[in-house]
């Protein structure tokens, strides 16, 4: 391997990992290294440049930690996340797409008990949202396992916030036997992703906007039926046609519905505004 040039050097590292024990690990690096010096000789990138990119890296690694995965932000403003997801979600078209996971769900979700609140003090709008789980053939999924969680009404998650004792704007809750489930929470606002970092200034050098139309996560187990992960986006949002994510689909794009006052869903009676929502998911199958 000497006398190497910008041409005879793919090659090269190509033949060096030949002996991978892993044919998909193989497969993966031989196509990153592939496309990697492909790209350097596309560009023609120079030595600051291939600096500047490097240096762009450690600072989003170091700008991660616990409570935020700027890597994860790189990948979803990038729109990797995305075709990602749709690469491993293909589905029947009846059937509920995914979309990106993002980078606020936890994993220790408080228990919320069928029609209970999941806002938990979060500042917003009241809602009532329902709506069915049910298989491909309209049959009702009993059981199912739902993650839902959301920003507030100021755009954060509560991750987000430095002093907060407990989880807010986020819960688990199981449908019923009828496939159906209900909560309270609060309206979803459109929000930008957190742009005081790396990602942030890479936006900015590409003359992007940081903002997600305003939406609601869900995460869905059910036996039988592939997880789904997705979210619903409010209707006519002024993001819809350009989430900084990527994230949209036409199928997820839902109405809420805002009341003046009256008798809201679970027979309560407002004398000020609330808003209701209704959606209906339909997972797949698990495939043999």
């Amino acid at each position: 391997m000497q006398n190497l040039d910008e041409y005879s050097i793919t090659d090269a590292v190509l033949q060096s990992q030949a002996d991978t024990p892993n044919p998909r690990t193989r497969e993966i690096f031989d196509g990153l290294v592939t496309h990697l010096h492909a790209f350097a000789r596309e560009v023609s990138l120079t030595e600051d440049e291939w600096l500047s990119a490097i240096r762009f890296l450690t600072a989003v690694g170091h700008k991660t930690d616990d409570k935020r995965q700027e890597f994860i932000l790189l990948s979803d403003t990038l729109g990797l996340s995305m075709l990602v997801t749709a690469m491993a979600n293909r589905k029947p078209k009846e059937c509920t797409e995914s979309t990106v996971l993002g980078p606020f769900f936890v994993t220790d979700a408080p228990a919320v008990p069928n029609g209970g609140d999941v806002a938990q003090g979060a500042p917003g709008e009241l809602c009532f949202v329902s709506g069915h789980v049910r298989g491909l053939h309209g049959e009702p999924v009993a059981g199912a396992r739902m993650e839902v969680w959301q920003a507030d009404e100021d755009g954060l998650y509560d991750v987000q916030y430095e002093n907060l004792e407990a989880p807010r704007a986020r819960g688990v809750l199981f449908s019923e036997p009828d496939g159906a489930f209900r909560f309270t929470s609060i309206v979803p606002r459109p929000y930008p992703v957190p742009h005081d970092g790396p990602v942030g200034d890479m936006l900015k050098a590409l003359g992007r906007h940081a903002w997600r139309p305003a939406h609601l996560h869900f995460m869905i187990f059910a036996e039988g039926y592939e997880p789904l992960v997705t979210h619903v986006f409010r209707k006519n949002d002024p993001y819809l046609q350009s989430d900084a994510v990527f994230g949209v689909r036409s199928s997820l794009i839902g109405d809420w519905t805002t009341h003046a006052h009256g008798v809201a869903p679970d027979g309560s009676m407002h004398e000020t505004p609330f808003t209701t929502f209704a959606f209906d998911f339909v997972l797949a199958p698990v495939r043999a």
